[in-house]
Formats: structure tokens, sequence, C-alpha cells
């Protein structure tokens, strides 16, 4: 492979009208996953924002789903399909890390969407939802609020779930241990609530969203009972409860959705060494259910700064990012393209060259993050071309701007252990 393989492959990425060859890439596609390197870069939030606002302005795209809590998002959504600034509701985000998403470059996105929204009437407004299953105790309670409202039939129910997590205490990370030392668990019980929701809940927007919640709660039993048993499964849990709720989404709405999520789940896993290991992901699982309906595209990027921790439920705080080590794939693009910007589809226009298909080492920063190892952590054996449908590259990347510090004392903490 040589720097002009790269260059000859390499198209210009200085404005958002560059994007054009990505939207007519996507003209046909059900399904628009958009990754990131890190959870922590200005430069790919705010370059998947632009990809978004155009799929959404341009090609029909109806919601928004991201690696977040459905609680949480919800409280988003309603903002931005209504008069409401959503401000408040990303600024109310606790979970860590909640720099994920309560951040200004989140901001800025939604507050487009909302003007958006505004000038349609409610049944073409695009949605803004949470994909993941951490929220097991919060969505409980929203299921709790909502069927005394609505449900009182099923609160038998409702309640028998709710008193059984009670009895393992409050805090979801204690709940998998304790079913490893007395192996009674929830999951009856979790079980017969879905059940129960599912057969009795309206077809209206309130009915999916305590539909929804009943479907993370039992999605979190399944996680933490997995978590401590370690391997893949817990993993697999989390991706395949977010391609599930995708094309919930997808069909309740009657839309096409776009995805925010990091690299490791919006790309194919089995183009890495994590299909070796078991585990399968969320870009993986569209392509298998949706086939030529799905487009990933993820990012890259040489150096820089990001924010990350230094440690498991720590404060975050701006970290230099170092050189990618030598024969990474950020190295060999870099070495191509120093200072610039590109964006790669795959397969290029006209050609098809051999770095497409060569498996490199590609950089993923996690919330946890130790430049001082960058070196030795932090790469993914990848096959570019098999991984991605498209990449966008940034040479030098900044951080992100987050709205508060943390933590926040009663968050429930998210994507542990593999801060992805």
């Amino acid at each position: 492979m040589t720097d002009l393989d790269v260059r000859r492959s390499a198209l210009p990425l200085n404005g958002v009208k560059d994007l054009d060859p990505l939207l007519e890439r996507a003209a046909d596609a059900e399904f628009v996953l958009i990754g990131e390197a890190s959870h922590g870069t200005h430069d790919f939030y705010a370059w998947r924002a632009e990809l978004t606002r155009r799929l959404i302005a341009e090609r029909g795209f109806g919601f928004v789903g991201v690696e977040g809590d459905w609680p949480d998002c919800e409280r988003v959504h309603r903002a931005v399909t209504s008069d409401v600034d959503p401000f408040e509701a990303i600024y109310d985000f606790r979970r860590w890390p909640t720099f994920m998403w309560a951040n200004e470059e989140v901001v800025e996105f939604c507050r487009w969407l909302r003007r958006w929204n505004a000038e349609r009437p409610p049944a073409e407004r695009c949605g803004f939802h949470g994909l993941d299953v951490y929220s097991l105790w919060d969505s409980l309670r929203a299921v709790r609020r909502y069927a005394t409202a609505n449900l009182p039939g099923e609160m038998e129910a409702v309640l028998e779930a709710l008193y059984c997590f009670e009895a393992h205490g409050h805090d979801p990370q204690q709940y998998g241990p304790a079913t490893r030392l007395v192996p009674e668990s929830c999951e009856d019980e979790v079980v017969n609530l879905l059940s129960c929701v599912a057969r009795t809940a309206p077809a209206d927007e309130g009915g999916f969203g305590v539909r929804q919640n009943a479907e993370v709660v039992a999605g979190a039993e399944r996680y933490y009972r997995a978590l401590v048993r370690g391997g893949p499964e817990s993993w697999n849990v989390r991706d395949v409860h977010m391609a599930d709720t995708m094309a919930r989404l997808a069909a309740f709405h009657g839309t096409k959705g776009v995805v925010w999520a990091h690299n490791s789940h919006v790309g194919d896993a089995r183009a890495t060494d994590m299909a070796a290991a078991g585990m399968t992901t969320l870009g993986q699982l569209a392509r298998e259910r949706h086939g030529r309906d799905t487009m990933l595209v993820g990012f890259a990027s040489y150096r820089g700064s990001v924010v990350a921790a230094e440690r498991w439920g720590g404060q975050h705080h701006v970290m230099r990012v170092p050189p990618a080590r030598p024969a990474s794939l950020e190295s060999l693009l870099h070495e191509a393209l120093p200072g610039r910007a590109s964006l790669f589809l795959v397969p290029p226009p006209g050609l098809r060259p051999d770095w497409y298909d060569e498996p490199l080492g590609h950089r993923a920063i996690g919330v946890v993050y130790h430049p001082e190892r960058d070196r030795t952590a932090n790469y993914v054996p990848t096959v570019v071309g098999r991984r991605y449908d498209a990449l966008i590259w940034v040479d030098e990347s900044r951080a992100l701007h987050p709205l508060h510090g943390e933590p926040w004392d009663d968050a429930e903490p998210a994507t542990y252990p593999t801060a992805m």
C-alpha cells in the first residue's frame, strides 16, 4: 500500500457540501449508523450532527437513536418535538459519563432539531430516542408511574417486579453478584411484567414508551446477570437490545432512522477481532437483519485532545491524544493526508485500494483513557473496507465541551466494563 493509494481514494472534506457523496450513497438506506472513535471528541460530534441534519432535511429520516438511556432521551424527545428549549433536558443527564450527552455539541444539534420540527405537523416531526439498556430503575419507575395512571389492572405485575429488585437493593451493579450467591433472579417477574404491558398498553406514543421501558427493564436484568459471568454475553445483550430498539422505533414511527454510537458498536464485528471473541455489534446485526438498507459510517483521527476520565466514575477532563502508533490505520492516513480532513467511501468510485482489505490497528478511545498507554492499548485490528461503508477522517481533533462536572451522587454507571 502507498500514500498514493490513500490519496486517490480520499474525497475532500472541508465543508458541509463535501458530504454530498455520502448523502448519495445513503439515498436508499433505511438506517444510517454514525460512529465516533471516542465519546469525548468535538469533531466527531460536529460532523455527525452535520450529516444527520442533512439526512433529516434532505433524505426524510424521522428519528435519531443514540447510545443513551431511554428515560433521559425521552425528556429530550419531548423538548425537541414541542416548543421547549432542550437545554434543561440535556443538562439533566446524570448517569456517568454525563459528558457523552450533556455537552454543547448535543445542545446545538437538538436546538436545530426543535427548530426543524416547529415547522412541521406533529406526525412529521423527527424524534430523539435512547437505545441503551442501563436504566433499570429509571425505566421501572417510569413503568410504575404509567401503569398507576393508565394500566391499573397490571399493577400487580409491576409491583412484583419492583419488589423483587428492591430485595436485591437499589444498585443494579449488585443485582448480578447477588444472583450468583443466591440463584434467585427477577427474570420471571420481568418476563411477566413485559408480557402484561405488551398485551395491554395502547398503540399511541405513551403506550409505545411504556412498552419500551419494560423492554429496558428486561434487557437490564439480563445484562447485569450476564455481567458477573464474564465473557462476551453482557456486551451482546446490549447490542442486541439496541438493534431491537432501533427496529421497533422504525416500525412504530414508520420512518427511517439515524443512530449515534461508538465505532465499537457501529462497525461490523466480523471485520475485527471481536467476532473471534464471540462478540456481535449493532452494525453487524443491522447488516444481517436489514442488508443493503443499512449504512455504517466510522470516524478516525491521528492526534488532538479528548474528554475522558482516568478512572471509572471519576471526574472527566481534557486529555492529550498522542500521535497514533506506527503501522495503524490512523498513521497510514496521516502520512498520506497530513493536516487534512477526508471522506472515504467503500468501495471508492472507480477503484478498490489494497489498504481497504488489509487488517490494521484502528484506535478506539473509551470514557476511561490513559494517553501514556495509548500505543500498547486502544487499537482494534480492523479491515476498514468490511467494517464500515464510509470513514470520516480528521487528522487533528479537538475535545468535546461538557455542560457540567461529575460524578452526580445518584447515578447508575454506564458502559461498564468496556468503556465504550
